[in-house]
């Protein structure tokens, strides 16, 4: 099979970047809970209830299996390319919200911690997914079925989000509280608006995982 010939040089040195941010992302979030703690700061349900840290988590255990498997096959499977182009997805979305929407806000309370962890999570670690994704070798292409795949935990966590917001009056992110200028009116056009660019983000993933690769579709194409 395909997927079980050895990896060539770039492939093997894809996978030890991958590692490598993996790594560098674990330590921007053990880096803001350590901060946090260390000035009595530290709010667990709130902190590991943003999109962004959970989406961060996800890219750490992807980032580690993509880059492990990357070092022992020459091909990715199918289930990893589609999971990858979900948190791809879920990235982008981090790095374009909080850096049109949310940079520069006030922060909730008067403490305000160690920056550099913040441009790793919402700058550096989205563009860098970004170039994996556009550079790496071994991905399959994937279906354009695949793209819905994406749209699973957004939803989810969407869901949660708004419960949770409404029975305790704390809001995520600013444009998720219907107590803000615009109300629900503005919510559910923010909301429609993060929909769509995960949709569009992810479709390009999918285009892009099929340019030149016509002879791969049928890997994608699985019976599940």
């Amino acid at each position: 099979m395909p997927g079980h010939e050895r990896p060539g040089t770039v492939r093997q040195v894809v996978g030890v970047l991958r590692i490598l941010l993996a790594v560098l992302v674990l330590a921007a979030i053990v880096t803001q809970i350590t901060d946090q703690l260390l000035n009595d700061a530290f709010d667990p349900a709130g902190y590991f209830g943003y999109f962004t840290i959970q989406s961060s988590l996800m890219n750490v255990v992807v980032l580690s299996v993509g880059g492990v498997l990357a070092l022992r096959l020459a091909a990715e499977p199918e289930l990893l390319a589609r999971v990858r182009m979900s948190t791809l997805s879920y990235a982008v979305i981090t790095g374009v919200v909080y850096n049109l929407l949310l940079r520069g806000l006030p922060a909730d309370g008067s403490f305000v911690g160690i920056s550099w962890p913040n441009e790793v999570l919402h700058v550096w670690a989205p563009a860098l997914i970004v170039l994996d994704w556009l550079l790496a070798p071994g991905r399959p292409a994937l279906a354009w079925k695949r793209i819905w795949f994406a749209l699973v935990y957004p939803l989810a966590w969407l869901a949660y989000a708004l419960l949770r917001g409404t029975f305790t009056d704390w809001w995520t992110y600013p444009f998720l509280n219907p107590g803000e200028p615009g109300g629900w009116p503005s919510v559910l056009i923010y909301i429609v608006i993060i929909a769509v660019t995960i949709i569009a983000i992810s479709a390009a993933a999918i285009g892009l995982s099929r340019i030149g690769r016509r002879d791969s579709v049928a890997v994608a194409v699985d019976p599940a």
